[in-house]
């Protein structure tokens, strides 16, 4: 995926249901589909409030801190020209913006069930928050202060709500440490050849093939295993004919496609699998080793991390459909971030993991 998480892996967000704030209303994509019941529609914002939970608002300088270093850090990476591509009706760029709307909601959010289980900083903590945000504050340019419209106590606050925020998600699922057996986090090494049945534009929309290219694929990959069988090795064939952008995979159970990953975990090492359909294509898979005892400790403690997240989506879950917030959508929709380069801030979230250390992260 092209927008992984690059500048939010650093924080824990346990797979929160994003915040959709439409005018007035907020809208949560909860696990069983439902929506809140009460919902409050006002008008009456503060100049350059952006939106509001709960009677806590969000600020235009917050959301443009977010939005100049999350951008910043994804043109370094991309190249500027990224936020131009299309998406739907709109472009990235617009897409992007209310990523990072639900992001700081969810920020927001999270400091408000703060309050339930008395999550605070402590005197070290604060003196932290107060270190970061003098530390990027004087990393920021006149200019780049003045666009942002910042000063220290902005910062301050943002480094502040993030830290509790992190806070409450180790206060939630600290006792969360269940015991992994090495069968449960197995982890296998395989080798792939795929035959696609879809294919992309270059504004990378897929299509699926019609009947008679989905049999032409078929056949295909039918030819490729009777290679196989003719004596060919796998890695002389996936160099020829894979289709996919590797050919080696390491994974768990409950992360490749479903019928991928019977398939490959019913393989002894050395043997190779039947034709395999997934919603990508025809695969044969080879199996390099039934056991990776590397990727199998690494993957223990990706699934107690998911543990933890599920529990801490309980909580919140049950939480956000209580709340009602308001959308300022005049002033969010006026927001763009376009400086010709006159803003170049990257380091708002480096500097806070230079102050905070994250014990691990989501999205890795």
């Amino acid at each position: 995926m092209l927008l992984h998480t690059l500048t939010f892996s650093k924080i824990k967000y346990a797979l929160f249901p994003i915040l959709l704030l439409t005018a007035g209303v907020l809208l949560c994509a909860c696990k069983d589909g439902r929506l809140p019941t009460e919902v409050v529609l006002t008008s009456d914002f503060l100049e350059d409030e952006v939106f509001r939970i709960e009677g806590y608002p969000c600020m235009k300088n917050e959301l443009m801190v977010y939005l100049a270093n999350s951008e910043n850090q994804y043109s370094e990476v991309f190249g500027s020209e990224i936020w131009q591509v299309p998406v739907g009706d709109a472009t990235l760029a617009d897409s992007y913006k209310e990523n990072i709307l639900a992001r700081i909601a969810q920020i927001k959010t999270m400091n408000i069930l703060a309050q339930e289980y008395a999550v605070t900083l402590d005197e070290e903590e604060e003196a932290k928050t107060t270190a970061a945000a003098r530390e990027y504050f004087d990393s920021l340019t006149k200019p780049e202060q003045d666009y942002l419209n910042v000063d220290m106590d902005v910062i301050a606050k943002l480094y502040r709500e993030f830290a509790v925020a992190n806070k409450l998600y180790e206060t939630i699922t600290k006792d969360i440490n269940p015991e992994i057996s090495d069968d449960e986090a197995r982890t296998i090494t395989v080798k792939t050849i795929l035959i696609k049945t879809y294919k992309t534009d270059r504004a990378g929309n897929r299509y699926e093939f019609n009947e008679e290219e989905k049999k032409n694929a078929l056949a295909r990959i039918a030819q490729i295993r009777q290679k196989l069988n003719d004596g060919v090795a796998f890695e002389v064939l996936a160099a020829d004919y894979n289709e996919d952008i590797k050919d080696e995979y390491s994974f768990g159970r409950g992360v490749m496609p479903p019928e991928f990953e019977e398939a490959a975990f019913n393989l002894g090492a050395g043997e190779v699998s039947d034709i395999v359909e997934t919603e990508y294509g025809y695969h044969l898979i080879y199996c390099v080793t039934t056991f990776n005892p590397e990727e199998t400790d690494a993957n223990k403690v990706k699934i107690v991390e998911k543990r933890k997240q599920e529990a801490f989506d309980d909580v919140y879950n049950n939480f956000v459909t209580t709340l009602t917030s308001n959308l300022n959508k005049p002033l969010f929709d006026s927001i763009s971030y376009d400086t010709g380069g006159a803003v170049k801030t990257t380091s708002f979230f480096d500097i806070y993991d230079k102050y905070f250390t994250v014990v691990s992260t989501q999205g890795d």
